[in-house]
């Protein structure tokens, strides 16, 4: 049967990606529906590393908090390299910080939290902002487009009862082998199966062995050995066994628990550990970028439009990050303030991130299968740029705050009340003008955009309850006068700086890109 109203959103996968998506589209008022064909969320701890952006993004949607309970402590977020988990000559080191001493590029801190962990948060918040959007154990069958909107046909898994959806836009965040991908006809492009692994997920009481070299992840040194990724540095973990396909076919098909077991003590180098493994997946590194982000009605997001190698942690992130710049822009499309040429922003913007994070990583991991380590850059995607014609999106050389257009808005610690600690706590689900003082010029501009149906809400840093924490900061860090101004919109990003105010409204107005009334 058609589903009795169409829906302005349908996204397809439940994963990081989409329920990200979902929470985002909530918070912008967008009404939707999210299907994911699993009954349930992840039970295998697989992306783990969740970056200061992606933090950033859950700290607007309320969930920064609930998330760092669930991952691991900031002390053991550490790597380390040695032969074995009990080499006396091991080499740990810490994630890459590349700010100053004492200089503070974000109030939100990546950390590691084990996707299984992830989902459940991002999952319950989901349900709560939109308990009738999300349905778990529903698959998409296929689907149809016009230039209106897209039917979909979904099928409950329990009862196998199909239903007709009506959907204005379908995104795919369903994963490398993506339905939705396939179905509009999007080919990917780039190199498949440069490493195998074996992922086995046991428990054994390691929390004694590793104490005095508690990490996020274990890099074992000899060949062929692969290594540990922690769950909680205690009894639960993941061990990663690299084979070649086409060498060694019983390491795929490895399912004998004792085998198994076997393997993970043969890797710590402690052949009495007590082992119980719980369940085993094998997975292909793959380095695929998508040929469009787009397919008319059709938007792609997440592992569908990218696939990232793992090695530097960003494949997760930078799904997150295509949902946060894709939901405003469906808002916007959807309340009308914008033509749909506005998602075609969403390609150009997003698109050169993940090719260029792909590169890095396949850099990363030829690095690791050297065996000469390589960089996490907890920061790296603080430095992604929009529609900037100096050079690539991201700047592997370090984040430098600016108020240069595309860039993010730079973090300026605020002093005052709970809930507002950074500029960034100011960014609301619509367009923002930030500037140090609540100037009446600045109100006539925020006043002129409402009166063009163009809602800008006008966040002075310095009011009555709260205030910079260095006055020269907003000058430093912003590189603008005490009566200059950054347009911020809804995903962070700048879109219009003034060293002034403007005579009348037409810059604002040009600037935000948008339709009024």
């Amino acid at each position: 049967m058609r589903h009795p109203a169409p829906t302005p959103v349908l996204i397809v996968g439940g994963g990081p990606v989409g329920l990200t998506l979902s929470l985002l589209l909530s918070r912008h008022g967008v009404a939707h529906l999210l299907v994911e064909a699993h009954p349930g969320t992840s039970h295998h701890p697989k992306a783990r590393g969740v970056s200061a952006r992606s933090m950033e993004i859950f700290r607007r949607c309320g969930l920064e908090e609930a998330i760092r309970a669930a991952g691991l402590p900031a002390s053991q977020v550490f790597f380390y390299r040695g032969r074995n988990l009990v080499d006396p000559d091991f080499v740990r080191t810490g994630v890459a910080h590349r700010a100053p001493d004492g200089e503070e590029h974000t109030p939100s801190p990546g950390l590691i939290c084990s996707q299984d962990a992830l989902e459940a948060v991002l999952l319950g918040r989901a349900r709560e902002l939109a308990p009738d959007a999300i349905r778990f154990g529903t698959r998409l069958l296929s689907f149809s487009q016009d230039g209106d909107g897209v039917d979909a046909v979904l099928e409950d898994r329990a009862t196998g009862d199909r239903q007709t959806v009506r959907a204005h836009w379908l995104v795919g965040c369903d994963g490398a082998a993506s339905t939705v991908r396939a179905g509009a006809g999007i080919a990917l492009q780039g190199p498949r199966g440069l490493q195998h692994f074996l992922s086995i997920r046991f428990e054994a009481p390691l929390g004694e062995v590793v104490a005095d070299r508690a990490s996020a992840s274990y890099f074992l040194t000899e060949p062929g050995r692969g290594g540990f990724l922690a769950v909680d540095n205690d009894r639960h973990w993941i061990y990663q066994h690299p084979f070649d396909p086409d060498q060694d076919d019983e390491a795929s098909e490895l399912t004998d628990h004792q085998q198994l077991a076997a393997l993970v003590r043969e890797a710590a180098g402690l052949p009495d550990l007590e082992v119980t493994v719980r369940d085993t997946m094998t997975w292909r590194m793959d380095a695929q970028l998508a040929d469009s982000y787009r397919e008319s009605r059709v938007l792609l997001a997440g592992d569908a439009a990218h696939v990232i190698p793992p090695t530097g942690g960003h494949g997760m992130n930078t799904g997150i990050g295509d949902a946060d710049n894709l939901a405003w822009k469906l808002a916007a499309v959807i309340g009308g303030r914008a033509t749909d040429a506005l998602l075609d922003s969403y390609q150009a913007e997003r698109r050169p991130v993940a090719r260029q994070v792909i590169d890095l990583s396949v850099d990363n991991a030829r690095a690791r299968a050297a065996r000469s380590g390589y960089r996490i850059d907890d920061e790296l995607l603080l430095t992604a740029t929009y529609r900037s014609p100096a050079g690539p999106p991201l700047d592997p050389s370090g984040y430098r705050p600016g108020s240069a257009p595309g860039t993010r808005a730079p973090h300026l610690r605020l002093i005052g009340p709970p809930g507002t600690s950074s500029t960034l706590d100011l960014v609301g689900p619509e367009f923002t003008l930030l500037t140090p003082t609540a100037a009446p010029a600045w109100q006539r501009q925020v006043d002129a955009a409402a009166a063009a149906g163009i809602p800008v809400a006008l966040r002075p840093l310095n009011t009555d309850t709260r205030h910079a924490a260095d006055d020269g900061d907003w000058t430093e860090l912003f590189g603008l006068p005490a009566d200059g101004a950054v347009l911020v919109r809804p995903d962070g990003h700048i879109a219009w700086r003034a060293d002034h105010p403007p005579v009348d409204a037409t810059e604002l107005l040009t600037a935000l890109g948008l339709r009024g009334r």
